[in-house]
């Protein structure tokens, strides 16, 4: 779209920001359920800008228009921003402050700040008012700018409402809402507020597509010690549905009735919230009930699968990686006899998985990137912009699938042509450092954030970093990133965090050479007891994940006979319980990329 657009836009927001006395608007990537992946209503940092990576937050004053990103956004901003008058905020470079922090240092003592209180954290919103009145700097949450100024703002998405089902759901809703109460009682709790959304389609074994990729629907919940209220839009959820809720005790009430329940708690009543997944303008109606806060109890709960989760994972698995065979055979064949673009491995690879048992639909878009895109560790390609995959270079491809039996997430590199020395060693560092997260024993408990540097010190012995954390949580059936775990050394550490059995974490190191090339080296791992002594019990992870790690690229030179041991082992596990699933030039590719080095 013409970069004119963008920058009439923000002076509309501008105009109304004058209109109503406000200094400063803050336009955050979130929404009511503080989701990663958001329905079009609440895209307005988007609308604004034309950016669409999934992280940023805008700000804009009288003069001045900034939106801040992560690093695997920053040339992807510089990209979508040219020409719109909106500057690249490089947030997390040394010399970049945080939009809070800007805000603080630039605007007046007296000044107002707005931002939706719909979309904004009660934690974050905490943090921004200890930082801004300190300066005499007001925080309006009471009203959406974007109102004023986005005609024809789209509506809120009427997906509907189905049941996760045996033999695929392990647990019964009314075990997940038995298992919330306690930990509501031991929290001195009357009443549960949620509002995270797959929080909520794990609680009552519902599932959805409101949001892009995640299989979850809007709502909120409230939970009481012997009754539950699901507030989801009219239509969304059938009568056979309704019915089987209401015999489990839990009430179906319209999407726009929850402020309204919230308000009518008694004073006498104590509410159970987390303020890191509950907005300020929610929560807001629940003026005078007691307030309890900690983290969801289900967050914990669906972060660690029972064995019967792991079992249909572990199938899930199978099914992936013999997609993936079939897909890389093809793309083999294919090279150089016809066109391929980053588009096509989007559309082949979906294709291969949609062919496998329960596959339902992508876990995420598929990040196809080649050479210089690979720098960029959230590139997507587009209709108007994207490589041809032909020549020299190294194609990144992060990819993922949500089946009923589980949600996939793997990223592989390969080889176009030929590969370069440099591009060798760069592949070979994060290749240490993937196993090096592999291989980890570590005490039960261990806060996640604290096994980074496992994974970070070969390539930091190689003289690179990058940007982004090594591992996120994954959802069962649910979101691709989910919570309480993060092994990513810049997060701040909370008790929440500590590793358990049963969570299913990403390992996925990176090297991104800006305009060059970009690696990453991505398995799903699973967190299991390794050892129990006099020391305490002591865990380690289980690789999920079954696919090849292409050897083409590695300087086997600077591989450690363990580190070989390691890959070939993993080799022949992917062999062992792929080679059944595959036929064909499948089954050829798959025992070529898995030979013994």
């Amino acid at each position: 779209m013409n970069p004119n657009v963008f920058a009439d836009r923000i002076r509309a927001l501008q105009a109304a920001m004058s209109a109503r006395g406000v200094n400063a608007c803050v336009v955050l990537s979130s929404d009511p359920h503080l989701s990663e992946y958001l329905p079009g209503h609440w895209q307005g940092r988007q609308w604004l800008t034309g950016f669409d990576g999934s992280a940023g937050t805008l700000v804009v004053t009288e003069s001045f228009a900034g939106l801040w990103t992560d690093s695997r956004y920053w040339e992807q901003a510089d990209n979508d921003l040219a020409g719109t008058g909106i500057a690249t905020m490089r947030a997390g470079a040394p010399d970049v402050p945080g939009p809070i922090e800007w805000l603080a240092g630039t605007l007046s003592r007296g000044a107002c700040v707005s931002v939706d209180g719909q979309v904004l954290a009660i934690r974050t919103h905490r943090q921004w008012q200890e930082v801004l009145a300190a300066k005499g700097i007001k925080v309006s949450c009471d009203r959406d700018l974007l109102d004023d100024i986005w005609p024809q703002r789209p509506g809120l998405p009427q997906g509907t409402v189905f049941e996760h089902l045996p033999p695929f759901a392990c647990r019964s809703r009314k075990d997940n809402l038995a298992a919330v109460r306690a930990a509501m009682e031991q929290n001195g709790a009357d009443w549960h507020w949620i509002s995270s959304l797959d929080d909520i389609a794990w609680l009552f074994n519902l599932r959805g597509n409101d949001v892009p990729y995640n299989p979850v629907f809007l709502a909120h919940a409230l939970i009481g010690k012997d009754s539950a209220r699901l507030f989801v839009a009219p239509g969304k959820i059938d009568a056979p549905i309704s019915d089987a809720l209401l015999k489990d005790g839990i009430g179906i009430e319209p999407y726009d009735a929850a402020a309204g329940a919230l308000a009518c708690l008694a004073d006498t009543e104590t509410l159970l919230f987390d303020p890191a997944r509950t907005t300020v303008g929610v929560l807001a109606s629940a003026a005078f009930v007691g307030k309890r806060e900690a983290l969801n109890p289900s967050q914990l709960f669906k972060s660690c699968k029972n064995a019967a989760e792991v079992e249909h994972v572990r199938r899930t698995m199978e099914h992936d990686g013999a997609a993936l065979c079939e897909f890389f055979a093809w793309f083999e064949a294919a090279l150089g006899a016809t066109r391929i673009t980053e588009l096509t491995i989007d559309e082949i690879i979906t294709e291969a998985r949609s062919r496998r048992s329960n596959f339902v639909t992508p876990s995420f878009g598929t990040i196809a990137a080649f050479n210089a895109n690979g720098a960029m560790p959230h590139y997507h390609a587009t209709e108007p912009s994207h490589a041809e995959i032909a020549g020299d270079g190294l194609l990144l491809i992060d990819s993922g699938g949500q089946y009923l039996g589980g949600t996939t997430d793997i990223t592989r590199v390969v080889p176009v042509g030929q590969v370069g020395d440099a591009q060798k060693r760069d592949y070979t560092a994060v290749l240490k450092g993937h196993i090096a997260l592999a291989l980890a024993v570590f005490p039960r408990g261990t806060m996640s954030p604290l096994l980074d540097t496992i994974a970070r010190m070969p390539i930091w012995q190689a003289g690179a970093d990058y940007g982004h954390g090594t591992g996120h949580g994954v959802g069962y059936f649910l979101n691709v990133h989910e919570g309480p775990q993060s092994i990513a050394y810049r997060a701040a550490v909370n008790p929440d965090m500590a590793m358990q059995p049963g969570m299913i974490t990403s390992n996925e190191p990176g090297l991104y050479r800006p305009g060059m090339w970009g690696i990453r080296i991505e398995n799903l791992v699973l967190t299991v007891p390794a050892a129990e002594t006099e020391f305490g019990e002591f865990l380690k992870f289980e690789t999920l994940t079954l696919c090849p790690i292409d050897t083409r690229c590695i300087a086997l030179d600077l591989l450690t006979p363990a580190e070989r041991a390691w890959l070939n082992d993993y080799h022949a596990e992917v062999r062992r319980r792929l080679l059944p699933m595959v036929a064909g030039p499948a089954e050829t590719w798959l025992l070529e990329r898995t030979v013994d080095i």
